[in-house]
């Protein structure tokens, strides 16, 4: 196989942003549980330590995301809305009324914004569900049934709409380990929730969606079970339930766009997976006894301590 200097070159590019965007997102979250963040902020003051290659990292990355600007600024006369997701945020970026300083800065923060929403988030979600399943062979089974339904490995949008079984065993899976377990917001104004709680400007407003996918009161007493069929009505048809019920991909106004993108890449990379092959968790997978205690590495992401290790058998 021969690889042409330029790239090379950009192979070497995309290697240096996903170290830098790894180490970038762990020294955020170190910074958001710092017992004493003066700590961390005599590190930023004095540019020593983690808060040194802290900075290195986010020169890294946001080089990397105006790079790509650059080359698509140069496309400008074959630009349309018609094009991918970021040629149509600079396309309406141009009647934002910011100068080109600015309008960079802006899709700059877009580019990392959806890098840090799919980069990791996908794979964990997924590691987990493959996890779940091999401590479920029943799931496992239905699944396999489903996919005799469709046509692997040439499957269509419309085909994997009909997976309903799927469906619900990706919301099962993430309802009980969803990729971002906790999410936090700052209040800029003063302002009362639904149920008439205060919360003041500057104050941090919570939540836990792992925490929540394990409340009685939300999800009845088998709330700790992996049980998909609670996402399915009477003829197996599945059923999208109160979104704020299950903030997995948050909701009302901050609805997380890729949604339905995050859905269908999941669908795909299973129905390639268990088409092709028997997967079997070394050491066992997330049965009941093991879903009491199981295997998290807390950070950003609800990762899985030292990853899935499985065997592979083809089918």
């Amino acid at each position: 196989m021969f690889v042409t200097g330029s790239s090379h070159s950009n192979d070497a590019k995309s290697m240096s942003f996903m170290q830098a965007f790894d180490v970038a997102v762990e020294h955020t979250f170190n910074r958001f549980i710092s017992p004493l963040p003066a700590i961390w902020k005599i590190k930023r003051f004095f540019n020593i330590g983690s808060e040194k290659k802290y900075k290195q990292a986010i020169e890294t990355v946001n080089q990397f995301a105006m790079d790509i600007i650059k080359s698509k600024e140069a496309q400008t006369d074959s630009m349309t809305k018609e094009d991918d997701l970021l040629s149509r945020f600079m396309v309406s970026s141009q009647d934002m009324g910011l100068n080109n300083e600015e309008r960079r800065g802006f899709l700059r923060d877009i580019i990392i914004s959806f890098v840090l929403a799919g980069k990791d988030s996908t794979a964990t979600a997924l590691t987990w569900f493959f996890w779940l399943l091999d401590g479920h062979p029943h799931c496992k089974d239905l699944i396999r049934k489903e996919l005799t339904n469709i046509h692997p490995p040439n499957v269509t949008f419309d085909e994997l709409k009909t997976l309903h079984y799927l469906h619900a065993a990706l919301s099962e899976s993430m309802r009980l380990f969803p990729p971002v377990p906790i999410n936090s917001r700052l209040t800029v104004h003063d302002d009362v929730l639904p149920d008439g709680t205060f919360v003041g400007k500057g104050w941090f407003a919570d939540y836990s969606a792992y925490a929540m996918g394990r409340m009685e009161r939300l999800w009845g007493l088998d709330c700790r079970e992996f049980k998909p069929e609670r996402w399915l009505d009477g003829n197996g048809v599945y059923q999208p339930l109160d979104q704020f019920k299950y903030p997995v991909f948050h909701g009302g106004f901050r609805m997380c766009l890729g949604k339905e993108m995050a859905y269908l890449q999941m669908k795909y990379v299973v129905v390639a997976v268990m088409y092709q092959f028997e997967v079997e968790v070394i050491g066992g997978g997330g049965t009941v006894e093991k879903m009491v205690n199981p295997p998290y590495s807390l950070s950003l992401l609800l990762s899985m301590k030292n990853g899935l290790p499985v065997k592979l058998k083809k089918r």
